[in-house]
């Protein structure tokens, strides 16, 4: 006589509910990690300087005065010069990066030669060099050169911090890319050349402008180097906003900065936000075989 299965195991309600509540209570604390200290900053913006340590948890006092100051150039302060030369900076390093990524990462992930495992963990290692380490190398270095105070000081050494990243991401994308597409185009004639810019590029647009962007707010991140190889004429928001100055300079300028921050920060969080499809799809594509 046949044995009858015992039933499975029903799920508790209260469990389902409970983990539900963790999962919801663990993205909150998230969000408030990660949007806490830029909402504190754009509250603090609005605020009237009088009241700039008021910790009333929302806008009190409510004023434009602060963004009239982060762009006033009387006390010395050029914040609109500073925010063209981080467009600058951040632009030519993300297109040369990405020139020199594209082709590295398509290298690596679909051609075959010796010691190209050896390549990818040298490019990777570029990554580990504590910045701190290479700064006198290349203070001296651009100093030989007559590069102090010029856009390629800082543009060069960024290139070579956001690249290792622009490898890595590119790489694992095109490995997973079909090499049959390729292969179509080679036999209808096409140069392995112009499979790679008609067939192979447009299908990695997605992990192209994940990498733009990522590579863009690194560049502009980017302080240390910049605090010592830039000038006047060429430094970026990161180092003019160290370098407010209000009218008592006894006083640190706090709102000034609180404002000049929030509109450094503003356009990357709307940027991020409306391409966050794209940059999800292109930082989790080729992450999963099919």
């Amino acid at each position: 006589m046949a044995t009858k299965e015992p039933a499975p195991a029903r799920t508790v309600p209260w469990i389902k509910r409970f983990a539900s509540v963790r999962m919801y209570l663990g993205v909150l604390i998230v969000l408030v990690w990660g949007l806490g200290p830029f909402y504190w900053m754009a509250v603090t913006a609005f605020r009237d300087p009088d009241y700039t340590f008021d910790n009333t948890p929302w806008p009190t006092h409510v004023t434009l005065e602060n963004f009239r100051d982060a762009f006033d150039t009387s006390r010395g302060n050029d914040f609109g010069k500073a925010l063209v030369n981080s467009v600058i900076i951040g632009a030519c390093t993300t297109v040369l990066a990405l020139l020199i990524g594209i082709f590295a990462a398509y290298a690596l992930a679909r051609l075959t030669f010796r010691g190209k495992y050896v390549v990818a963990g040298l490019i990777l290692s570029a990554s580990m060099f504590p910045v701190v380490v290479l700064v006198t190398p290349l203070f001296q270095l651009f100093t030989n050169l007559g590069w102090i105070g010029q856009y390629q000081a800082m543009i060069i050494p960024n290139i070579s911090f956001v690249l290792p990243m622009t490898v890595y991401i590119l790489a694992s994308f095109f490995t997973e890319l079909p090499w049959e597409l390729e292969e179509a185009a080679r036999i209808d004639g096409a140069s392995k050349m112009q499979a790679f810019r008609l067939v192979m590029l447009p299908l990695a647009a997605p992990a192209v402008f994940t990498t733009a962007i990522l590579a863009f707010i690194a560049a502009v991140n980017e302080y240390l180097l910049a605090r010592l190889l830039s000038s006047d004429a060429t430094e970026p928001v990161t180092v003019a906003i160290a370098r407010f100055s209000g009218n008592n300079p006894l006083v640190q300028p706090y709102a000034a900065i609180m404002a000049a921050g929030t509109i450094v920060t503003i356009p990357l969080v709307i940027m991020v936000l409306l391409f966050q499809r794209r940059i999800i799809s292109g930082l989790t594509a080729g992450g999963v075989k099919s």
